[in-house]
């Protein structure tokens, strides 16, 4: 089965077309990266996946997650999870993680008095703080953590549904290296258990090795889809960024600079 069907999908802006004409199928079990320059249309795609933009209307687009174009949003969220910047600033609170985690299962920021919080739920937190190798921080606030810490807390929020597929927008941003392998090590948790991944970055270093599949994205549109080895090459992200590109591999992950 396919996790996602999307067919010509496109956005406008203040008049600009920042989505044109994209159409993109993602096999269930699929571990996808994408990446491109700032404006390229990457974080766009990801939103329209997820439906928090809904493209314009025309009669050949077309969106089928798990199979299905009608969802109830309730049964949607608990299939998808997502982490992106915004989600980042959202919970920057002195909710405290335990609750910020625990109230990915009710698709809210925190807890309110109308939660209703059962053993099974708190069991499900407790299990994935666990996971993730963050139950030290079950109590702490979270406008108290590291970026590091931080981005463990939105990856154990986002997979507390056990989705079937993580949409995950520039998770890593601005955490330093040590940071980083460690995000990545978790990621790759989930790709390892089956998850369908799209991981979105300008980092080509995040691109964990369980990603075989990358896209790339330019102008609003794919401009390059294939497998890691054939896509990043010094050849490709030239054309792509206009500029003299350099690209080294090592154990599986890979690095650029110009």
């Amino acid at each position: 089965m396919n996790t996602i069907e999307l067919c010509h999908a496109s956005v406008r802006r203040e008049g600009e077309f920042i989505l044109k004409d994209v159409s993109l199928t993602v096999k269930e079990g699929e571990k996808i990266a994408i990446i491109g320059p700032n404006g390229a249309g990457k974080s766009t795609l990801i939103n329209v996946i997820a439906r928090n933009i809904y493209p314009l209307w025309k009669p050949e687009y077309a969106l089928k997650l798990f199979g299905q174009e009608r969802w109830k949003i309730e049964d949607l969220k608990k299939k998808i999870g997502i982490v992106n910047q915004s989600l980042s600033w959202y919970v920057n609170t002195t909710y405290s993680v335990y609750e910020i985690v625990l109230s990915g299962l009710y698709s809210a920021i925190g807890l309110d008095f109308h939660h209703k919080v059962t053993a099974e739920d708190d069991k499900k937190c407790l299990e994935e703080l666990d996971r993730i190798g963050i139950t030290h921080l079950k109590d702490k606030a979270m406008n108290t953590l590291s970026s590091g810490e931080r981005s463990k807390v939105l990856l154990a929020r986002a997979n507390i549904t056990n989705p079937s597929l993580l949409l995950l927008d520039e998770a890593s941003n601005a955490l330093d290296f040590p940071s980083r392998s460690e995000l990545r090590k978790t990621i790759s948790k989930y790709a390892k258990a089956g998850k369908t991944i799209l991981l979105v970055t300008h980092e080509l270093s995040e691109i964990i090795p369980e990603i075989d599949r990358v896209i790339i994205m330019k102008n609003g549109e794919i401009f390059m889809d294939g497998k890691k080895e054939e896509v990043i090459t010094e050849r490709i992200l030239e054309e792509v960024y206009e500029r003299k590109i350099y690209v080294d591999s090592r154990d599986g992950l890979y690095n650029a600079w110009c």
